[in-house]
């Protein structure tokens, strides 16, 4: 009887208690899930951490460094999930994912998707960043893989590829759209004709709905484009009056979607013909704040929902043009980057101002720098590092992401410096300072996990503790070394050094006026070789008027000397013309193909082509010719792409075009009178078929 009493009691006790502790252990998720970093701009896609109690200042020597490694080429960002981080990168076996444990950075598994990205261009490596959702990790590679992989094990669980399924081919500068996960969907800008945006299943990679650009235009300006071609820019999930939707980037409009069933709900008009969207939009309902880089500024529009106007221009602002950083809203305010230049720069730090922004009316809150180039100094210990000060004294942040955690601003610019300042309208007020990445610029976001920054370039990792010292578990500190003890390198401005004068789109083809007044100075150069020569020439030959050898014989060795001594000559003026025309014109003078030329004549004067058993010497002679022209075009190839100089390959197509002159100025030619003349008539005219030549080839290959 008792028993019978109890039982159902005991059954709701029981039932209570299980409740209970579900409902406990589902807040411990919650609140871990918070302080996890799923994708690239954290949880709530805004570059918000939920993190409190991180340190208000940092020792001198910085904050402890829990870890650090090696790690490849890549544009990846960190996400963080539990106890594990993960990223993608590259070196020369290939690209991989990789998950490592986020105490100790050691690797958990790996994957490898595919060979390397352009591993020796501008940008190589993987631009986007992973997904975590659900226990499993989403990813995209340059050439448009899209993959889903287990997070504990890295075994794949589905892969497809966008050109396949869609039709279409990743964008100039490969694809680098983070897969976005949203409900039960994976969300990507694809910018198919038929398929402008899809949404994958999360669970197959099956297609769930694809969108059509096809919604009348609100133009911007006087544009008419319905270009639907993807950018750089992922998908962004956003609510507007309850409802979930999509905001995209397209090459040249922002459209909305709703998320479930891909329909369009609105189209705006950004440009016509190539543009380029890296830096996300800020939403704060109605308002979309958007920021565009070729120095094109900002502007605010609202969404109105209304079936007359879907979305309206609010204010257009000059202020705050976001290339591959971007911005963030903080109480009312936008923090971000400012370039001042049309794109960003790989071989340098970007001109530009730090600035805080009034998000509803646009109007300047403070801003930090001039604009003008920042450079690393180096302090009277010699330690390499710091940013000069402004004439202000006030120090510069430079090209800097940026993140907001409690309360504060996490900021990283392109030198590889770790800042901390107040997330203040007021004023900046800079908390702390550190050096971890410098000798490289570096363009990854950082991600902040459980009080632990993640951040990387293209060559090393590092994990920062963030949080207040007293906080840090005892093990980890005992382990943990300061950011001073890391290895770092120096920024080296080549661009400054070597070029004086840089063209603005360093990605813009040369003009036909550069292309002529490149042509005719080198042309000069060759000119100027030739009267230095020949007046040497003169002058051996009047030091010899007494010497009893043949004609010939003369005649042969004034032209070999003056061949060496022309050779030399045009090689000096080609590699210093192009720093030195440059500073002295204020122009852009590119000479180094004259250097190419030279290493290329070389190896032809010293290649026989006369059925005749060489000596050891001359063979020699002829592979050290043959080992100067690969060492000079090598050289040459690395020098520019390390200064953004993206038509250096022109220049080593047009060799064959100039054999013909070649070989009719060769030395058979030296009995003859005039020899020396012929001789430079050649060389100009061999010279002006392998300009043109590649002028060609470059022009062709464009179209």
């Amino acid at each position: 009887m008792i028993a019978h009493v109890l039982f159902p009691h005991l059954i709701v006790c029981l039932f209570a208690l299980t409740l209970f502790c579900a409902n406990g252990i589902s807040q411990e998720v919650r609140s871990n899930s918070t302080t996890n970093w799923p994708t690239i701009r954290g949880a709530a896609f805004d570059g918000h951490s939920s993190e409190k109690e991180l340190a208000d200042r940092w020792p001198a020597e910085g904050p402890p460094v829990l870890w650090s490694r090696e790690l490849g080429q890549g544009y990846s960002a960190f996400i963080a999930w539990d106890q594990c981080v993960a990223t993608q990168y590259q070196h020369l076996s290939g690209q991989y994912l990789i998950c490592m444990e986020a105490d100790s950075g050691k690797t958990k598994w790996e994957y490898r998707y595919d060979w390397p990205y352009d591993p020796a261009g501008v940008y190589p490596g993987p631009r986007s960043t992973p997904s975590f959702a659900g226990g499993f990790v989403y990813f995209t590679s340059p050439s448009g893989l899209v993959s889903c992989l287990n997070a504990d094990s890295g075994v794949k669980v589905w892969s497809m590829e966008l050109e396949q399924r869609f039709g279409v081919k990743a964008p100039g500068f490969g694809y680098a759209c983070s897969p976005i996960v949203v409900g039960d969907s994976v969300v990507l800008p694809v910018g198919a004709r038929d398929a402008s945006i899809v949404a994958l299943n999360k669970r197959t990679g099956e297609t769930k709905w694809k969108a059509v650009d096809n919604k009348p235009i609100v133009p911007l300006s006087n544009s008419t484009s319905k270009e639907s071609e993807a950018s750089y820019c992922s998908a962004y999930p956003i609510v507007f009056h309850g409802r979930s939707c999509i905001v995209c980037y397209l090459q040249n409009a922002i459209v909305g979607h709703d998320s479930e069933s891909g329909e369009q709900l609105w189209r705006y008009s950004l440009s016509s013909g190539y543009d380029e969207h890296s830096a996300w939009p800020i939403y704060d309902e109605p308002f979309l704040w958007i920021s565009g880089a070729f120095q094109r500024g900002s502007d605010l529009l609202e969404i109105t929902g209304s079936t007359e106007q879907q979305i309206r221009l609010v204010r257009q602002s000059k202020l705050m043009s976001n290339d591959i950083f971007s911005s963030v809203l903080h109480e009312g305010a936008l923090f971000g980057f400012d370039l001042h230049e049309a794109q960003a720069k790989t071989h340098r730090t970007s001109r530009g101002i730090f600035r805080c922004v009034d998000f509803r009316s646009g109007a300047e809150l403070w801003s930090v720098g001039t604009g003008r180039l920042q450079r690393n100094s180096i302090n009277a210990s010699g330690d390499a590092g710091m940013i000069s000060e402004s004439p202000s004294g006030e120090k510069n942040i430079g090209h800097a992401t940026v993140l907001v955690a409690d309360n504060k601003l996490v900021l990283m610019n392109d030198l590889g410096e770790l800042i901390l300042a107040k997330a203040s309208r007021e004023k900046y007020d800079e908390l702390a300072r550190t050096t971890l990445l410098s000798g490289e610029i570096c363009w990854t976001q950082p991600a902040i996990s459980q009080k632990r920054l993640f951040v990387r370039n293209h060559s090393r990792a590092v994990c920062v503790y963030l949080g207040r010292p007293e906080s840090l578990d005892p093990q980890l500190k005992a382990r943990a070394v300061s950011a001073s003890q890391i290895k770092q390198g120096q920024v080296q401005d080549l661009a400054r050094i070597l070029i004086g004068i840089e063209p603005e789109y360093l990605f813009d083809l040369p003009t036909v006026k550069w292309l002529w007044r490149w042509y005719w100075v080198s042309l000069l150069m060759v000119g100027a070789s030739y009267v230095c020569v020949e007046t040497s020439s003169l002058i051996w030959q009047f030091s010899l008027a007494g010497n009893k050898n043949d004609g010939v014989t003369l005649s042969r060795q004034r032209f070999s000397i003056g061949a060496t001594l022309g050779w030399g000559l045009m090689f000096v003026f080609g590699a210093l013309g192009t720093t030195i025309l440059s500073r002295w014109t204020e122009e852009f003078i590119f000479t180094w193909q004259l250097c190419l030329y030279v290493a290329w004549q070389v190896a032809v004067d010293n290649l026989s082509i006369r059925s005749v058993k060489l000596s050891r010497a001359r063979r020699f002679q002829s592979w050290l010719a043959v080992l100067f022209l690969l060492a000079t075009c090598v050289i040459y190839f690395l020098l520019c792409r390390r200064l953004s100089l993206v038509f250096e390959w022109v220049f080593l197509t047009g060799f064959i075009a100039a054999l013909p002159f070649d070989l009719a100025g060769r030395d058979w030619f030296a009995n003859q009178r005039w020899v020396s003349m012929w001789r430079w008539t050649t060389i100009g005219l061999g010279y002006s078929a392998y300009y043109w030549a590649s002028v060609a080839i470059l022009f062709l290959r464009s179209r």
